[in-house]
């Protein structure tokens, strides 16, 4: 029998690379070169491209003037956002080293080796080979994460950062309505931080408009204007400058009010005026009497600033230039950073109504029974038998000779106190005559209060909400937007702030410049605006941090606060309590108005800020003279 022929035996791993090579031997430069070519180009776009997220649009219906998309999600029923890819820039740095290093290495290689290298065609060709992925990746890729983050979101920032990135949490919603046995649920969209929040102290507010601007801008409807700034293709603070300014204020009614839309608070700017209007009928009997006319202030939308894990855009009112805008400065770096962390420590106004009885000794016996709980109880139930939502909290008596001094403390809800309490007031003091039937009455203020005076009894214990607010500032974002340095903020806060205002005997101002922010809130708010005496008490205090980082913090106890009655009851002034999301009573009695009292903290706090960088750069006479003083009329 013949022996059959063995089977040939199975190509082995190394036989496949030899076949390999002597293809690529045998290819043509061409060939190898655009296979290089393409597997770099693919490697290249899927390393960048393969990321998650979503950048969010807004665009504005052009007929309506509203949101359309579904980036500008409505509160009460979210949608899906596009899953389009985002790029992974941080890759790219590692990758850039990787990469530089690899071809340094291969360098060296070959030249330690050249000589043989040079005369094996196999070698050189591998070495070749290298090289051209190098030079690709070089030619296409190399270098962008290098660039300054910083300064290439200010340049050329993307569209996650123009546009809101919604976060759902579920919170109570706050509500005007009856409290149902389950409130709705709230969708907090947390907005980033503006790519460009010029400042008067900021060189880069004296820029040309780009030249990317449509050549036909004011042919446009005001609504596709509006897109274009949200995307920012157009920077808000132009548009004075590229339409009359009266148009400009339509449009950025339109953007302001697609991103307070995704806040659910869409339409808030309806009633805010800006042609002249003002309905006289609600002034009558509430605000003002002998009434010839009113007076217009601007008003201007700071924000957005993250405050205690939500979004707040707020609204101010006033006639100061580059406040708006360094309060926006100061809330964009807040947002760059930690953002704002406030908490409320008391709730209550004070009033304190000052009696007289014929001795010292029966003003001490006074003050004495007042301070037994048995008693305190007494009055309490005397004081909220004149109202719904006050609570009498604490009577605290000082006695002056033949006076007292009767300090009443009371949560009084969303309403800011004052009629309530003063009514309270007089109750309790009708019930202390029935025990000392000599007791007196001389006034129902005593000015212990102390309301609408400068007194170390509120800076000490307090009036109205006494509030602490903080944040955390990542040392690059003091560098790039606020455009000074860790210790230098910290060392002009402590000589000016602290230092300065020692030496001056300042009673609770120990701060830059808090008077302004509240004033401003205030005003565009509907509140009692000679209550920003107290209401400004403020220590403002930084430190750096061990990681280089700027803390902030502003402690301010006595901000006089309401969200009903007074002057938020007008149109305007109710139309801002809307953007903030606090007009009315809240779902529970107080919530709107401690709301307001954290972003009056958030707004004292983000101007504070900024205003201290301008001073620690020596920026601030400079940006006020460009920015603030018009060319005399010739």
């Amino acid at each position: 029998m013949e022996n059959s022929p063995s089977p040939s035996p199975s190509p082995t791993v190394g036989m496949h690379i030899d076949a390999v090579i002597a293809q690529l031997q045998n290819a043509s430069t061409t060939q190898l070169y655009a296979t290089v070519i393409a597997l770099s180009l693919a490697f290249s776009f899927f390393l960048i491209n393969s990321g998650g997220g979503s950048s969010a649009l807004p665009i504005i219906n052009r007929e309506e003037g509203t949101s359309s998309s579904d980036s500008l999600e409505k509160p009460m029923a979210p949608k899906r956002r596009s899953s389009a890819p985002e790029p992974k820039w941080h890759i790219l740095k590692i990758t850039n080293y990787v990469v530089a290093t690899g071809f340094i290495l291969s360098v060296l290689q070959f030249a330690f080796n050249a000589s043989t290298y040079l005369n094996d065609s196999t070698s050189l060709l591998r070495f070749l080979s290298i090289w051209s992925i190098f030079l690709c990746y070089f030619f296409g890729f190399f270098g962008i994460s290098f660039i300054e983050l910083d300064d290439f979101v200010d340049q050329q920032p993307s569209q996650q950062q123009h546009h809101p990135v919604v976060s759902q949490v579920a919170q109570p919603r706050k509500s005007h309505h009856a409290a149902s046995p389950e409130p709705p649920v709230k969708v907090v969209n947390i907005h980033p931080p503006p790519s460009s929040a010029p400042v008067c102290s900021d060189p880069t507010s004296f820029k040309k408009p780009s030249s990317n601007i449509p050549s036909n801008l004011k042919e446009l409807p005001n609504s596709e204007i509006a897109s274009l700034v949200l995307q920012d293709k157009i920077k808000d603070h132009l548009l004075e400058k590229l339409l009359d300014p009266h148009r400009a204020v339509e449009v950025r009614r339109l953007k302001f009010d697609a991103q307070l839309d995704t806040l659910g608070n869409g339409g808030a700017l309806t009633d805010l005026p800006y042609k002249h209007d003002l309905d006289y009928k609600r002034v009558l009997g509430a605000n003002c009497e002998i009434v010839v006319g009113y007076i217009p202030i601007p008003v201007g939308m700071a924000g957005p600033i993250t405050l205690n894990g939500e979004s707040i855009y707020i609204p101010m009112a006033t006639t100061e230039g580059c406040l708006v805008a360094s309060t926006n400065r100061g809330c964009k770096a807040i947002s760059q950073g930690s953002g704002a962390s406030s908490t409320i420590l008391k709730d209550g106004i004070t009033r304190a109504p000052c009696v007289r009885l014929p001795s010292a000794s029966e003003a001490a016996e006074v003050a004495l029974w007042i301070d037994v709980p048995e008693n305190f109880l007494q009055l309490r139930a005397a004081f909220e038998s004149t109202t719904s939502f006050g609570k009498l909290i604490e009577a605290r008596p000082t006695v002056a000779g033949r006076n007292v001094y009767i300090r009443l403390r009371c949560f009084s809800g969303d309403a800011m106190g004052m009629n309530m309490i003063s009514k309270g007031s007089l109750a309790v003091i009708d019930s202390l005559s029935q025990v000392f039937p000599e007791l007196r009455l001389l006034a129902l203020s005593g000015n212990l209060c102390t309301d609408k005076k400068a007194a170390a009894m509120n800076w000490i214990e307090g009036r109205g909400k006494s509030v602490v607010i903080e944040a955390t500032i990542p040392e690059h974002v003091v560098r790039t937007t606020l455009k000074t340095t860790v210790p230098a903020i910290v060392e002009a806060n402590v000589n000016k702030n602290l230092i300065g205002s020692a030496m001056a005997g300042v009673v609770g101002g120990f701060n830059a410049h808090a008077a302004n922010n509240v004033t401003a809130v205030f005003l565009a708010t509907g509140q009692d605006p000679a209550q920003n005496v107290e209401s400004s008490n403020c220590m403002t205090l930084m430190e750096e941090t061990p990681e280089g980082d700027l803390w902030i913090s502003c402690t301010m106890p006595s901000i006089e606060v309401g969200t009903v009655g007074g002057g938020t009851g007008l149109p305007a002034q109710a139309a801002c309590l809307k953007a903030i999301g606090v007009k009315g009573g809240g779902v529970n009695p107080g919530d709107n108005a401690r709301q307001l009292a954290h972003v009056v903290a958030a707004a004292t706090m983000a101007g504070e800020l900024s205003l201290m960088a301008a001073l620690a750069s020596n920026s601030l006479v400079a940006a006020h003279m460009a920015h603030n003083r018009k060319p005399a009329s010739k």
